[in-house]
């Protein structure tokens, strides 16, 4: 297959055309995939799908609400149509089916903004891959580690956003995966500003609903109860879980997005912590983006494992993986369910028999 005659042939034999044609244009993809990724920030950033999302509009329109050249809007415009993001009718743009899922889905838009960080973190990658690059993406989610920038408001509600508004998908898909109808006392460690619970809460009507996280985010997830109607079934528990005990009372501990924020020592200290809070029979639910493991994934292997390392506290891992850290930390009955979104996320369960 390495071999330029060789490839030449098969471009010749039509039963082989085709797939020749096609790993061809799979690997082009992977060439141009940079290039492909800057239209794509430079849509989100000039808000060009969110304006063609309320009318259709020409490149000159476009063009001047950017302050922008016609040829160069029509270049930017024409590598997103390439994307099938967009599509031209009688000289007016507007949004394909996939450039409308991508302005709905809550909280990408933003992941797209901020990429610019992880960007220059990866602008040397032999220098990332080899641990040698003071990543600055390490410094844009201070909150995670419990640095100092933890403390600033606008830090923490700039976090705090960005997870909550993308938060509605990993909850529609770990309340598909995992069935909470039985449980009675439910605690999201780390739960932010209460997306999780409040999801969960108003598809299930019995338990009631605990939080546990930094004081910062406690106005927000108040405010979240209480639009949603679940003052009453709610509480929430400021503390931090590297330094305090998690509250008791709860057959069922979510870590919704909480373990690939850390390293191994931290998270096995973590659900050592669960396990000492849940009684026997109580539930742990862990439900986070993972890699594909034996399999690697795109979203799990080339995305989030990228991402967690530059971030340089944490690391992405496979279903296995943590179901290997739920057994040392005494959990039995661990399962892997299937995710119907792995590239949103992926859920491991553990039982506390003891």
């Amino acid at each position: 297959m390495a071999d330029p005659a060789f490839q030449a042939r098969c471009a010749r034999i039509p039963v082989l055309r085709r797939f020749v044609r096609r790993e061809g244009e799979a690997m082009f993809d992977l060439v141009a995939g940079f290039c492909h990724s800057q239209i794509l920030m430079a849509l989100v950033r000039l808000d060009i799908l969110s304006q063609l999302l309320d009318a259709p509009a020409s490149t000159e329109t476009l063009a001047a609400r950017a302050a922008m050249p016609v040829r160069n809007m029509t270049l930017l415009l024409n590598g997103a149509a390439s994307l099938g993001l967009i599509r031209q009718r009688q000289a007016m743009w507007g949004l394909t089916t996939r450039g409308a899922a991508l302005t709905g889905v809550p909280g990408l838009s933003g992941m797209i903004a901020h990429h610019d960080v992880l960007y220059r973190d990866l602008s040397d990658p032999v220098a990332f891959f080899r641990g040698q690059v003071q990543t600055e993406l390490a410094d844009f989610w201070p909150y995670v580690f419990g640095a100092a920038g933890a403390t600033d408001p606008g830090v923490t509600q700039t976090y705090s956003q960005l997870m909550a508004d993308s938060q509605l998908l990993v909850a529609q898909d770990t309340l598909s995966a995992v069935d909470f109808s039985d449980a009675r006392h439910v605690l999201d460690v780390g739960g932010g500003t209460g997306a999780f619970l409040t999801a969960l809460g108003e598809r299930h009507a019995g338990p009631h609903l605990s939080l546990f996280d930094l004081p910062a985010v406690a106005p927000a997830a108040v405010q979240r109860f209480n639009r949603a109607g679940l003052a009453d079934r709610s509480t929430i528990h400021s503390g931090s879980f590297r330094d305090d005990p998690l509250p008791m009372g709860a057959d069922t501990i979510t870590l919704v997005r909480v373990l690939y924020d850390h390293a191994d020592p931290t998270v096995m200290a973590l659900l050592r912590a669960a396990r000492a809070a849940l009684p026997p029979g109580g539930r742990i639910v862990v439900s986070e983006p993972m890699t594909g493991g034996a399999r690697p994934t795109r979203a799990g292997d080339a995305y989030f494992a990228l991402y967690c390392q530059a971030m340089r506290t944490g690391q992405a891992r496979s279903q296995q993986q943590i179901a290997g850290l739920l057994g040392q930390a005494g959990f039995t009955d661990v399962r892997c369910p299937a995710a119907n979104r792995p590239f949103v996320t992926s859920v491991v369960t553990g039982v506390n028999q003891s």
